[in-house]
């Protein structure tokens, strides 16, 4: 592996990233808003639903915290039911929202990655550069995943203050993160990371513009959408059990989705088609 060209194309393919705006605005906007904004929401919680003509009545409320497992209202402890429903939604309804952020930046870069480039009419001179097809297919694949990776992890950070600073007023202590966020940010965020962007790649490579390719590229989220639908009417919930059961059936997709890239990426196919 000529691991000095890989590195090259790596930082080319960010440096573009940090120079186009219509690619860096979602990876800043996207994560503010779900990191900060509705963790402060969440927080408000208790006083939202006794504001008059709120349509969370406290009979609703109640239907969460009955819905929860045992195990989980074991962990949260002997605290208010205010608290318990901020912690709820704290600990479990964020999960599906946070796992978009490394599946949406990992799908907007390797959108990028091929499909901008051939926008752009610089993705022939990549293809003519002194490296072999797999060594120029793992360029194009950590391009996205490294800046996916860091800010899933690094938002992972950052909701742990925002999380623990919006429900303080209610909840009174420090409580995130528990178990399940922890595999939840190490183990499956990248490969959710890695979904993104292997299925995305696969479609750019064929996409003849970047807003074709990402388009494309976002139907990857549909199953955390279902995810989030199950989790807030009550028929599923994040675990620890779930959260390595989903990350290992992941990380096998993706390594189905490697195997396919890497025997179907031909640059000499690409040179053709351009």
């Amino acid at each position: 592996m000529n691991w000095r060209a890989i590195r090259a194309i790596v930082r080319k393919d960010l440096k573009v990233v940090l120079q186009n705006k219509g690619v860096l605005l979602p990876m800043i906007i996207v994560p503010a808003l779900f990191l900060v904004l509705i963790p402060l929401l969440f927080g408000l919680l208790p006083q939202l639903a006794r504001m008059p003509g709120s349509n969370m009545s406290g009979a609703s409320m109640q239907v969460y915290l009955e819905q929860m497992p045992p195990s989980m209202t074991a962990e949260m402890g002997s605290v208010s039911d205010d608290a318990k429903l901020v912690m709820l939604f704290m600990l479990y309804f964020i999960a599906p929202m946070y796992l978009i952020l490394p599946m949406m930046v990992a799908s907007v870069i390797a959108a990028d990655s091929f499909a901008g480039e051939k926008e752009r009419k610089t993705l022939e001179a990549i293809l003519y550069t002194p490296t072999t097809d797999a060594e120029l297919f793992l360029a194009k694949l950590l391009a996205p995943l490294l800046p996916a990776t860091a800010v899933a992890w690094g938002g992972f950070l950052l909701l742990c203050v925002t999380a623990n600073l919006g429900a303080w007023q209610v909840v009174g202590k420090v409580f995130f993160p528990n178990g399940m966020w922890i595999v939840l940010a190490l183990w499956v965020a990248p490969a959710v990371a890695g979904l993104a962007l292997g299925f995305t790649v696969l479609v750019s490579l064929r996409a003849k513009s970047f807003q074709e390719a990402y388009q494309m590229g976002a139907l990857v989220v549909i199953p955390l959408v279902v995810l989030m639908i199950a989790q807030a009417a009550g028929a599923v919930f994040f675990s620890v059990g779930l959260a390595l059961a989903l990350g290992l059936a992941l990380w096998l997709v993706n390594a189905g989705l490697l195997w396919y890239g890497s025997r179907t990426f031909k640059r000499g196919e690409l040179i053709a088609r351009l």
